[in-house]
């Protein structure tokens, strides 16, 4: 039992190791490639960071169990509790952070449009702060979001555009409110009627049609932004779920392996100190 611990530990070890691996050279060559854009370099150090960790934990595991060391498995299975808090901790509080964010439906145009109130006062921090926008809105630009709108829409009328069914971004991002009364012209052109805007919003002036500016600083592209930011943080509390069983799978494997060889060198002791 205890050898099958230890190699069940050594294969699981082995599999995240590669992992560690895949994440450092990732962020490594997001670091030196010229041809990197702005969201893949903001995503080079959380995936370094990640990545040795991972790497470390998993080469003490491997280690700890090839060559049976008691101490180098005792730290290996430290390091992974204090993993489990960690994930723990980090699931509680994404739920607790994106437990709103309902929109309203625009009725007739098949999307949402969003406000602020709709959503936390710490997400709207995190992400509305001007060194955190900067960098979205340099990945909303890198990502074309509005210019393959414009691709996939065939029916170039104002009733198609409308009821496309569009993503919080996109509709945020990609038009002006249609408070503001802007004649539709196609997806990333709208012309401001001569009597100006219906409402005077701020996001009505900040609109423009350059592909971009377009709505990337308006208010409605933010909460459309954060409402993406939801999701997303909602699909990854999942995943932490599911990783989470799996390491405490690991661990309680490595508890055992660790049980099993205590034991097995109690019981060795006590043969030795038998009389012949």
């Amino acid at each position: 039992m205890f050898r099958i611990s230890n190699i069940l530990v050594g294969l699981l070890n082995c599999c995240t190791l590669l992992i560690g691996l895949v994440a450092i050279s990732t962020s490594i060559f997001f670091r030196f490639s010229g041809d990197a854009t702005e969201c893949q370099r903001v995503l080079q150090d959380p995936l370094l960071i990640l990545g040795l960790v991972i790497f470390v934990i998993s080469l003490l595991g491997v280690v700890g169990s090839c060559f049976r060391l008691n101490s180098v498995i005792y730290l290996y299975l430290f390091f992974m509790f204090l993993v489990i808090i960690g994930l723990i901790c980090f699931t509680v509080f994404t739920l607790l952070v994106t437990n709103r964010g309902v929109g309203y439906a625009v009725s007739g145009h098949g999307h949402k449009e969003y406000r602020l109130a709709d959503f936390t006062h710490w997400l709207q921090r995190y992400v509305l702060n001007t060194n955190n926008w900067d960098k979205i809105r340099s990945c909303l630009v890198d990502a074309r979001i509005c210019q393959r709108l414009e691709d996939d829409i065939h029916q170039k009328t104002s009733f198609g555009y409308y009821i496309k069914s569009m993503s919080p971004i996109q509709s945020g991002c990609c038009k002006p409110p249609l408070y503001c009364g802007f004649i539709y012209k196609n997806a990333t052109f709208w012309e401001i009627p001569k009597s100006g805007p219906l409402v005077p919003d701020s996001d009505c002036t900040t609109w423009g049609n350059d592909e971009e500016k377009l709505c990337y600083n308006c208010k409605s592209c933010k909460v459309g932004v954060l409402d993406n930011i939801r999701k997303e943080w909602r699909y990854l509390a999942i995943i932490n779920s599911c990783v989470l069983v799996f390491i405490i799978l690991i661990y309680c494997i490595g508890c055992c392996a660790i049980k099993r060889h205590e034991h097995s060198k109690l019981n060795y002791i006590r043969y030795k100190g038998q009389p012949a």
